[in-house]
């Protein structure tokens, strides 16, 4: 397993994030929270090609390894537009290729926005699918069949902590088209569920790596009884800490971006281990960092707040983390029965 970044993917990640250092700064992020969206920043990405990039050039399809990086930067500049939910439907479109897969992956390609809810949809109406408050398309799966919704975005979201553009979608409002049905739906659903976990724990890497960041420059500025914040051993030792604990995740993540390129053994099974980490981590990294901050972490005016916000939002879009881990203990072990427990 190798790891290492090529130069090609160092300059898609350093490119990638002086564009979103430029238009996705902590005063965009804070215009755009009553929707969770920026168009302009979203014109931006579409314009250098970040949500078609999952759909492959000249024949050759872009790598977990490389979607990863992406969305990395996503999180640390907390990006007000659908990144994740963007990349996971153009996998999704481009694995299945039936024609109307193939047509709404056109629309796509030309910036409307699709999106995916992410578990089986039992009821016509689907509560907070993410990105669904600006998505076009939801793509939906249930009983066998893999369909997408078209239909004028609400472009209103319900209001939430980490200010993301949540919002409720009636399924069968719009003109339904059937992507797949069957076994290939179903692959397809789990295939893009998997991806979704993997990118959403990338997204968090990016978020805890630079809450780490602000913390780390504040400790240094900050003076109590004359001396830095940073130089008392409980924060040094407790930052050190967390700056480790974001490297593994961040290996972690890839390691499962590997796994999932190379269909390894137990791929599924590191997606989740990835996943839960990350979201563990971030809540933890974020919460000292503002803490550190003292009172000022819990105003508006500190960016820390957007962080800390945002860390308990991301992996609560999929639902609750310690179900997830109960999740992962089957995957590795076998579900128990009831004579078992």
């Amino acid at each position: 397993m190798d790891l290492a970044l090529s130069p090609e993917d160092r300059e898609l990640a350093a490119t990638l994030g002086a564009v979103l250092a430029k238009e996705s700064s902590p005063d965009r992020v804070r215009a755009a929270e009553h929707l969770g969206f920026d168009a302009r920043l979203w014109a931006t990405l579409n314009e250098i090609g970040v949500p078609s990039i999952a759909f492959g050039a000249d024949g050759e399809a872009v790598t977990a390894g490389q979607l990863v990086l992406i969305a990395e930067q996503a999180g640390r500049h907390l990006a007000s537009a659908p990144v994740v939910e963007s990349l996971v439907t153009a996998r999704l479109l481009q694995g299945c290729g039936t024609p109307a897969a193939k047509a709404i992956a056109a629309r796509c390609a030309e910036g409307r926005i699709a999106t995916l809810v992410l578990h089986p949809a039992r009821e016509p109406d689907t509560e907070l699918a993410p990105a669904g408050a600006v998505a076009d398309v939801v793509l939906s799966y249930d009983d066998g069949l893999l369909a997408a919704t078209v239909a004028d975005a609400p472009m209103a979201a319900a209001a939430n902590l980490g200010g993301l553009p949540l919002a409720d979608r009636d399924l069968t409002a719009g003109t339904i088209e059937l992507v797949a049905k069957g076994e290939e739906a179903r692959r397809a659903f789990e295939t893009a569920r998997q991806d979704w976990q993997l990118l959403t724990a990338a997204q968090l890497v990016g978020v805890a790596a630079r809450a780490l960041e602000i913390a780390v420059g504040y400790v240094r500025e900050r003076h109590v009884f004359g001396r830095p914040v940073g130089s008392f051993q409980t924060v040094a030792h407790r930052l050190a800490d967390h700056a480790t604990a974001v490297d593994g995740a961040r290996l972690l993540v890839q390691e499962a971006a590997w796994a999932l390129d190379e269909r390894a053994p137990r791929d599924r099974a590191v997606t989740t281990m990835a996943f839960c980490y990350a979201a563990e981590q971030a809540v933890a990294v974020t919460a000292d960092a503002l803490h550190y901050h003292g009172g000022y972490g819990f105003t508006a005016e500190y960016d820390i707040q957007l962080y800390y916000r945002r860390a308990r939002a991301y992996p609560l879009v999929w639902g609750s983390v310690q179900r997830e881990y109960q999740s992962l203990a089957d995957q590795l072990f076998g579900e128990r029965t009831g004579d078992e427990l």
